[in-house]
């Protein structure tokens, strides 16, 4: 079996495994020993894709394997990667074992809950190893469903109302992007081949300018509103305040960068003609992305919200930068999803377990914390850090390589429109810094607060390897921007050849 099929596998064998098991405690370990595994799993893809890129035998894609699906169709089941599907692959790996120890207590239908958790990391990796578009649309689906259970039976507030306006919304979007990739399609012979779904076969062809000008839109806002795209990002702060703890984690943290990667990876790269000709449209939508969710945090009280206000912000940065279409910025987006993952998870990660120890999320409720809970509170402090951008964080690297990159655009729209998005630095210092000083200093409002213990043990694990990441990234960027920036070329080849 080839490498990357393991990654669908194991999450299929680890889910056959909890059906076998009889209690919250087998199947937190069963869940827990399968995502190790994964983990180990997508390490060793690194490895060996460096060393692959060190001998100078990384084309555009690597470790190919292609088997018959739908031969009447010319369906197939085509995976692959480059360096930048490793780099999420490897993300969604460090997101996830997070999101199953900070999940250690979760006793109600605990079988069912990993089951549902699995099965959309499961639906993640296969998305990213996929090269065959019909494939891909199929793992994204797996990946979006589960959300609607998750939120629903396990959700909190009002969980149910949550559930469905996130589900319809994403399901509105699938229904977009399902036209936009049927396009795509039945424009894939226009230099007389035969009709494909193959990504790579696809990208050899120059589809007619005016099936881009119906389809990329189409395919762009159907990725874009997972990627929580203005004005369609209604669905994100209420599914966020609802799921539980892991969920938010898994949402935020890696099923929202499905969005960016499919924008570039199939409406960007398949459809050239028509980003450079209708961008500057999504470039307006996204920094308003940008700036609104940022002044959106500031007035929330609600620390969920907070956090889902200012992914739409950062997610949003992710869709501007590659709508700018230079290779420094389209690195940094990459950078920015991985930044964002790490970091976003982390937050709803700590955000759940003041929680379950104050049983509020509103800020005005607390204070004083870091008195009491020192190893959260400090944990919570370098999570802001790094969401505002300080220097030796993920989030640096990422914000500093977007913003280069834009700029480096010369016309006048383009530079107002990075302008503009830099702003929402200043106001995201706004509210971390507010939230911060709230939540952690000052007087301890609530004494019933002092009866509950600081982090446990698993709680410990959870935010320590998300913390080790975003440090990791920000301290020793180059490695993982070389991997990205190799194979970001053929893209900024095909954009560059229209404008």
């Amino acid at each position: 079996m080839d490498i990357l099929t393991l990654f669908v596998v194991v999450p299929v064998l680890t889910i056959i495994g909890l059906l076998f098991t009889k209690d919250y405690k087998g199947a937190r370990t069963v869940s827990m020993v399968g995502m190790l595994v994964q983990l180990v799993m997508a390490f060793n893809l690194v490895y060996q894709y460096l060393a692959e890129r060190s001998a100078g035998n990384v084309a555009e894609m690597v470790f190919m394997k292609s088997l018959s699906w739908f031969p009447s169709l010319n369906i197939f089941y085509t995976v692959g990667v480059d360096g930048i599907a490793v780099a999420m692959i490897l993300l969604t790996s460090v997101v996830v074992i997070a999101g199953i120890f900070a999940s250690w207590e979760v006793k109600d239908l605990t079988k069912e809950f990993f089951v549902s958790l699995i099965l959309l990391a499961g639906g993640v990796f296969g998305f990213f190893i996929s090269l065959d578009l019909f494939t891909m649309f199929v793992f994204y689906e797996i990946a979006v469903i589960p959300m609607y259970l998750l939120i629903g039976l396990w959700g909190s507030g009002p969980k149910e109302y949550s559930a469905m306006k996130l589900t319809l919304m994403l399901m509105g979007g699938s229904a977009f992007l399902l036209v936009g990739l049927l396009g795509i399609y039945f424009n894939s012979n226009a230099d007389g081949g035969a009709l494909t779904w193959n990504l790579l076969e696809i990208a050899k062809v120059h589809i007619p300018i005016e099936a881009q000008r119906i389809f990329f839109p189409l395919t762009f806002v159907g990725f874009g509103i997972l990627g929580a795209l203005f004005p369609f990002h209604t669905w994100s702060p209420d599914g966020h305040a609802s799921a539980p703890t892991a969920v938010s984690m898994l949402h935020a943290g890696v099923l929202m960068k499905l969005g960016g990667y499919g924008a570039f990876r199939v409406a960007m790269y398949l459809m050239p003609e028509a980003a450079n000709e209708m961008g500057w449209i999504f470039i307006i939508l996204t920094t308003i992305s940008v700036v609104y969710g940022a002044f959106g945090a500031i007035w929330q009280k609600d620390l969920k919200y907070i956090n889902a206000y200012s992914s739409v912000s950062h997610c949003g940065l992710v869709l501007f930068a590659i709508l700018m279409s230079t290779k420094t910025s389209m690195d940094g987006a990459i950078l920015q999803m991985i930044s964002h993952g790490l970091m976003t998870a982390l937050f709803f990660a700590l955000i759940g377990m003041i929680y379950g120890r104050t049983h509020t999320r509103m800020i005005d409720k607390m204070g004083g914390l870091m008195k009491i809970w020192p190893f959260l509170s400090v944990i919570y402090v370098i999570a802001g850090l790094a969401s505002l951008g300080l220097p030796g964080l993920s989030g640096f690297a990422a914000e500093m390589t977007i913003f280069v990159g834009a700029f480096q655009n010369t016309g006048m729209f383009y530079r107002l429109a990075t302008v503009i998005a830099v702003s929402a630095i200043v106001i995201t210092a706004v509210y971390i810094l507010r939230v911060v000083g709230i939540l952690l200093l000052g007087p301890l409002k609530n004494e019933e607060f002092e009866h509950y213990k600081d982090a446990t043990w698993f709680e410990k694990v959870s935010t320590v390897t998300l913390v080790v990441a975003i440090m990791a990234v920000g301290m020793a960027p180059l490695w993982l921007s070389n991997m990205i920036m190799d194979s970001l070329t053929p893209i900024i080849t095909r954009l560059s050849a229209v404008i």
